[in-house]
């Protein structure tokens, strides 16, 4: 071989190692030919291939069959909407990602969904393939903790940006945290040491409580917290705890053990689909209203689902309800455009994938890259930034948002003001008043490369 075309092949480079190397690259003269060499930043998960066309792409796994469906349509509303917001430049967009300008970094922003079922294994399947298609550069969606816990290692091995969505699951930035995902929604813990409070100084000290939960990490970790206060706090008493399979029917044979229990408060953790379901059951079997019947979430559409006779009085933790938007304008900002586009009024999955996607755009116009360890350090500055209800931080040491838990009550149907009034806000409590140590649960984060 000649050293005239040893000299030329050594100065080519192919399209796609380009494409390898990137924004983060240097360029070098040799030979009349530009050359890029990339400096301190390797290739790694989709990166730079996912950055290089005139759009990114972010990849969301989101249940629309199943038990968690109706939610999971909701909170995906809230995605699609946000897009929407990023890439025209929306007022209300603009004050929680000042630095967009039509998209982020000079692209525009591709949303990208497809069916979870709420299962972790589907789940991966449908960012896979998103990932192989369409190299996205972030990925989003839960609704079950499982599918967040699941969705965690994933994006940790492949270097890809993740953020849970509807996850509250103490796992998810506890013993099951890394350094690639992040949550901007409260989580059992938090709503535990919220609500646990309202009902002890509403039904008082040394209280008999039955607990229904699901049969997953969501489940037991928000069990285990409300009956960690309820007990140590307020003296009550987990007479029993019927766990079910995710996905269940007939709750009958759970419920028959909880109506042989002397128990005066049914504490349902069950979700979804699955609570309407369960709740129901409940009424028909005449446990409700005789015993008292308390939701560590308010569920999305469970007022709707199950009935107003059965959500009436009912204390719940949540993030976000619409009537907030009597005092903070930007929840109202959001709860007007919302309701324009979609025809109802948003729950608080459509907030919580609005808000993720608004802070993932504000990390990656702040740190005015798409370099991944980049991103997170943005994150991890720990910076107070904009949410609809006020300015809260990240944590660096588990990538978990220190927002507000609003606690509710259910109406009756005679106080409701129009169709969508189910519930009343009774107390907004400051995320850092309930929120545990950043390393209580056993949260390691990992690497960034």
């Amino acid at each position: 071989m000649s050293h005239a075309k040893s000299t030329k092949e050594a100065t080519l480079i192919s399209r796609r190692d380009a494409l390898q190397m990137g924004a983060g690259a240097a360029f070098v003269s040799f030979g009349g030919m530009r050359i890029a060499f990339a400096q301190d930043k390797p290739a790694m998960g989709t990166w730079p291939a996912g950055s290089q066309g005139d759009t990114v792409y972010i990849g969301a796994a989101v249940p629309l069959t199943g038990s968690y469906a109706v939610q999971g349509e909701d909170e995906r509303k809230g995605m699609e909407l946000a897009i929407e917001h990023i890439n025209t430049n929306h007022e209300l967009m603009k004050k929680l990602a000042p630095k967009i300008n039509n998209g982020v970094l000079g692209k525009k922003v591709g949303f990208l969904s497809a069916d979870s079922a709420a299962k972790p294994n589907q789940a991966l399947q449908v960012e896979q393939t998103f990932i192989n298609q369409h190299k996205v550069i972030a990925m989003i969606g839960s609704t079950s903790s499982a599918v967040a816990v699941a969705m965690n290692k994933f994006a940790q091995r492949e270097k890809i940006l993740y953020m849970a969505g509807i996850s509250g699951s103490n796992d998810t930035t506890g013993k099951d945290c890394v350094r690639y995902g992040f949550r901007q929604g409260v989580y059992a813990e938090m709503t535990a040491n919220a609500l646990g409070p309202v009902l002890v100084k509403q039904f008082g000290k040394n209280r008999k409580a039955a607990f229904m939960t699901p049969d997953y990490t969501y489940g037991h970790t928000t069990t285990e917290s409300m009956r960690k206060f309820l007990v140590e706090q307020g003296g009550w008493t987990m007479v029993t705890n019927q766990v079910s399979p995710f996905g269940t029917q007939d709750f009958s044979q759970y419920l028959t053990n909880i109506a042989n229990s002397g128990a005066e408060f049914l504490v349902n953790v069950n979700w979804g689909r699955d609570a309407a379901l369960s709740s129901q059951q409940a009424k028909q079997f005449g446990l409700l209203p005789k015993m008292t019947l308390v939701l560590p979430y308010q569920i999305p559409f469970f007022a709707r689902e199950a009935g107003v006779d059965i959500s009436e009085g009912v204390f719940s933790a949540t993030d976000f309800w619409w009537t907030l938007e009597d005092q903070y304008p930007l929840a109202k900002m959001f709860v007007e455009t919302f309701q324009k586009k979609y025809g109802y009024r948003p729950e608080w999955g459509a907030e919580n994938g609005y808000m993720s996607f608004a802070h993932w755009a504000r990390m990656v116009t702040e740190a005015n890259s798409f370099y991944p360890p980049d991103v997170i350090k943005q994150w991890e500055k720990g910076d107070a930034i904009p949410h609809l209800l006020g300015d809260f931080h990240y944590r660096p040491q588990d990538h978990q948002y220190v927002r507000p838990v609003i606690i509710v009550r259910g109406k009756a149907k005679k106080d409701m003001k129009n169709p969508e009034d189910f519930w009343e806000v009774v107390e907004i409590v400051p995320g850092d008043k309930v929120i545990q140590a950043p390393d209580a649960f056993g949260c390691k984060l990992g690497d960034y490369t």
